[in-house]
């Protein structure tokens, strides 16, 4: 009895000490994250309609805007109301800093998290009185974005996170890819 009670405490202890470095051989979680590609058909997704993806555990909005929304966005009254309007803050990578905060003004790819309470803002593509792109409302702060994401009314500071990207024609964007000759990583955004 003695034998066998020293025996299996034996092999709990190597066990025990031998998990950590088997552990340590897994990839860590940037890693494993580094990995994650979404892929988004387009080839449906009617003017003003809005696809939903799931990046990293993020909600992604998928909007194809109308010329409306792209007129309405670059009104100068309504842009003197935008909180961050050049994208000056690192919300966005590099090659999505202007006034669409896309690749292609037509898509509009963005993380749905309100940048201050972290709730999934609701879309809205017709105008309203505040806009008259459409854009997103947090239902709990009451934050505005409008089609590009851009702060403009409540309580948010910050513009709505743009993902790193590639389109392919009308036809596809992949979500987690930056362009070729472009580096950015998502970690590199200032607030979520």
């Amino acid at each position: 009895m003695l034998y066998a009670t020293t025996a299996a405490v034996g092999a709990a202890g190597a066990v025990a000490a031998a998990w950590p470095l088997l552990d340590q051989m897994n990839p860590d979680a940037h890693g494993r994250a580094g990995g994650a590609i979404v892929a988004v058909d387009l080839n449906d997704l009617q003017p003003a309609e809005q696809r939903r993806a799931a990046w990293h555990n993020f909600p992604v909005f998928v909007v194809r805007r109308t010329q409306a929304m792209l007129t309405a966005m670059q009104d100068a009254n309504f842009v003197a109301q935008l909180v961050d309007p050049q994208s000056h803050t690192m919300q966005q990578p590099a090659y999505a800093r202007n006034w669409h905060r896309s690749l292609d003004p037509v898509f509009a790819v963005l993380v749905g998290v309100c940048t201050h309470c972290r709730c999934v803002p609701n879309y809205f593509a017709v105008a309203s009185a505040l806009n008259a792109a459409g854009g997103y409302v947090c239902p709990c702060c009451a934050s505005h974005y409008d089609p590009a994401g851009r702060a403009y009314s409540g309580v948010a500071r910050y513009n709505l996170p743009v993902p790193p990207h590639e389109i392919f024609g009308r036809s596809k964007i992949v979500l987690g890819r930056n362009p070729p000759g472009e580096l950015f990583s998502f970690e590199s955004i200032q607030q979520i």
